[in-house]
């Protein structure tokens, strides 16, 4: 049901009700709603409001007379229409910047240490993506003869990341060939990604001719060993688990070892993720919404970050469908945001 078919009364008491059970995680009575909402109506018309909100399917009552809390249908109406998001104060915001590291450091410890901070801001489970290095442009290439052929690849990358791989070649290369070889991947391809990198690769291999020296030849058939297509896996990383075994709602042993196992095998976390990535802005999945069963009973909000013009991946935190959305919406909202001016900020040092 959208907003707008609520009366002016109804979403009143449905926003007092909600944020009133997202407090303090008890079915909200009448008498509570006719205190707190500050509308000078009689218990009777409040208990008729609830009877439709609650036929609406936007409230449930848990137990006879008990009260009523809100559904995830009430909680996906709320945050979309009800809710008043405002910025993250600046004492947050201050707190944000000083915890994630101003100097130089590799992508992954910066995404580990976004996963610690939202866990640690939220009291919930703290989730990022991990990039493929293949995103990032490559700084430098360096060389290592080995023997029987084979040379060590250094690949070091924009985010400081460095990568390690060994090529057999055709016929050995000496030092000085490898130290040229280096010398004109470099002045060529640094600044570049992978992928970009191997298209140029291509056609100069297709643009070759007898007219080819040697020099690029041997440099070019050593980038295109070097420069081959990864085999890395996508990876999520996952911080404070344990801080939802705080809540009664997960409290069920059976839902949080389906949960646990969920963030052990990262694969349906990763499909999730990928999907709030692909999208701008703030996704937010509450309970079965995400698709998931180990998520039912849980809300996933997540915001894409980025560098470059480039969408890398998604942050976000998972906890219990009680929680304090119009806080921690801003809160992964602007992590996501200086996350992506930290990468900017590595990428322009190259």
């Amino acid at each position: 049901m959208p907003s707008s078919q609520l009366d002016a009364r109804a979403r009143r008491l449905l926003r007092t009700l909600i944020a009133q059970y997202l407090a303090d995680g008890e079915p909200v009575g009448s008498r509570t709603l006719s205190r707190s909402s500050g509308l000078d109506v009689s218990p009777a018309t409040i208990r008729n409001i609830m009877a439709d909100l609650e036929e609406a399917g936007l409230v449930a009552s848990p137990h006879t007379s008990a009260g009523r809390v809100p559904t995830p249908r009430g909680l996906r109406l709320f945050v979309d229409s009800l809710i008043e998001l405002q910025p993250l104060p600046l004492e947050e915001m201050a707190r944000l910047r000083l915890e994630l590291p101003p100097g130089p450091t590799t992508t992954r410890d910066l995404l580990g240490n976004v996963s610690t901070l939202l866990s640690a801001m939220t009291r919930f489970a703290g989730v990022v993506t991990v990039p493929r290095q293949v995103d990032f442009p490559l700084r430098h290439i360096d060389f290592v003869p080995l023997p029987d052929a084979r040379v060590l690849v250094i690949l070091v990358f924009s985010d400081n990341q460095v990568q390690n791989r060994i090529v057999q070649l055709a016929k050995p290369l000496d030092g000085r060939e490898l130290e040229l070889a280096a010398n004109y991947l470099n002045s060529q391809f640094a600044g570049l990604r992978l992928d970009d990198i191997r298209g140029h690769l291509l056609r100069e291999l297709r643009e070759a001719s007898s007219e080819l020296n040697q020099l690029l030849a041997s440099a070019v058939e050593l980038a295109a060993a070097s420069f081959a297509p990864p085999t890395e896996s996508d990876d999520v990383l996952v911080s404070g688990q344990t801080n939802l075994m705080g809540y009664s709602e997960l409290a069920n042993l059976e839902r949080l070892r389906e949960l646990f196992e969920a963030f052990q095998k990262k694969n349906e976390l990763l499909q999730l993720m990928e999907v709030c990535a692909k999208a701008p802005g703030v996704r937010l999945f509450i309970g079965e919404e995400s698709g998931f069963a180990a998520l039912d009973g849980c809300s996933v909000v997540t915001a894409s970050y980025g560098a470059q013009g480039r969408v890398l991946g998604a942050v976000g935190v998972i906890g219990p469908t009680r929680m304090a959305y119009e806080r921690v919406i801003p809160v992964v909202q602007a992590t996501a945001g200086l996350l992506s001016d930290a990468l900017n900020r590595a990428a322009t040092t190259l």
